[in-house]
């Protein structure tokens, strides 16, 4: 008779635990991502910036706001915790971003909950940089040859709602580089925890790439030299080239959202921080409103903060910096990000197919304004 409350008392208890004992690592890559945070010594020195660039509409739209709220299939690129919230069975999506520099970036991700709390999936991220000419020193204007580089990112899926108000998700991402005869290859990891509260109130925290270091090499990295001073028949001798690793860029996101209901629509309110290794960091607001369970409208801004304005050795690092006291970068010429806006389609009632579609539009200094389009399957 008293067996299974006690079972069930069990269970609710381990679950807490690794709940506890998730949250803790998080806090603790926070504790650590924060010795370096913002840094302008360290800005540019992280490779692999492909993984920076975000995928999906939702939450561009809301300038990246929704480490806390997000769920579904969306959630694979901001809080990995809110895959296990979709309320399908599964999802695919397909997003197309026309990047700064007249950079395609494809994404294509699908997930699925084989029963139970626990969602897997797949996702695949590429760019699309074009034919770039190739030059040399004796041939700056070209040779009539072109090349592609090829950046792809694989990425491998868990999500599991821990109990009816914790979430977890990682990611495992192989990431790969090359340009003409130089490839690069490394795994990075994302994780993340979501708590959602009933009065509306959602807290998240998201980890990201988190990996080893990567470095470059290939064949053109290795040629044949003559020595100096050498006589005429000397045969030539090979050298190779040796290039410096680089290190992914980690980041830390830690965010709150409050839910509205506003009669016959609903809102959402965001804000996040975002803590950047190489970079600014950021403050993030978003807000998205609900229009007859069909239409969404979303905005959002971020602005950066730079902890630094003079470095860490206390020098002019720009020559911004003589009259910077530091603190918020929205109108740096450092900070090229600007408001962003989207709008939503459900047209589940329309098609009676679990489909919807969502755009977003985000400005930048110095570049055409950035386009995200997303469609996205339920079933």
């Amino acid at each position: 008779m008293f067996i299974k409350p006690v079972i069930g008392d069990n269970v609710t208890m381990r679950q807490n635990n690794i709940s506890s004992i998730l949250i803790a690592i998080l806090m603790l890559g926070l504790a650590v991502s924060v010795m370096e945070a913002g840094s302008k010594k360290r800005r540019g020195t992280a490779g692999a910036q492909e993984l920076l660039i975000p995928v999906g509409s939702r939450g561009t739209a809301m300038s990246g706001a929704y480490v806390a709220g997000i769920s579904g299939l969306e959630a694979i690129e901001w809080n990995m915790a809110g895959l296990s919230g979709m309320s399908n069975n599964g999802q695919a999506m397909s997003s197309y971003s026309s990047w700064i520099a007249d950079i395609g970036v494809t994404s294509a991700a699908i997930a699925y909950s084989f029963g139970g709390n626990s969602v897997f999936g797949i996702s695949l991220k590429s760019l699309d940089f074009g034919n770039i000419p190739v030059t040399t020193a004796l041939l700056p204007d070209g040779t009539g040859e072109t090349y592609s580089p090829s950046y792809m990112t694989v990425g491998f899926l868990f999500s599991r709602k821990m109990t009816d108000r914790i979430f977890f998700g990682s990611t495992v991402k192989l990431v790969s580089e090359s340009i003409m005869r130089e490839a690069a290859r490394g795994v990075a990891i994302d994780a993340g925890v979501q708590y959602k509260a009933d009065n509306g109130f959602s807290l998240g925290a998201s980890l990201k790439n988190l990996g080893l270091n990567m470095i470059f090499s290939g064949a053109d990295l290795e040629e044949f030299h003559t020595p100096e001073d050498a006589e005429p028949g000397t045969n030539t001798e090979p050298r190779r080239i040796f290039l410096q690793e680089f290190e992914m860029p980690t980041t830390l996101e830690l965010g709150i959202s409050y839910d509205v209901n506003l009669g016959p629509s609903t809102a959402t309110f965001a804000v996040s921080f975002l803590n950047n290794n190489f970079s600014f960091d950021e403050y993030r607001f978003g807000a998205e409103f609900l229009v007859m369970d069909m239409v969404t409208l979303r905005g959002g801004l971020s602005m950066g903060y730079d902890p630094e304005p003079y470095g860490v050795d206390g020098l002019e690092n720009t020559a911004d910096d003589k009259d910077d006291e530091g603190g918020l970068e929205s109108d740096s010429e450092e900070f090229i990000w600007g408001p962003s806006l989207g709008f939503g389609l459900d047209l589940a009632k329309l098609t009676g197919l679990g489909l919807s579609v969502d755009y977003a539009y985000r400005t930048a200094k110095f570049f055409d304004g950035v386009s995200w389009l997303t469609l996205t399957v339920a079933f």
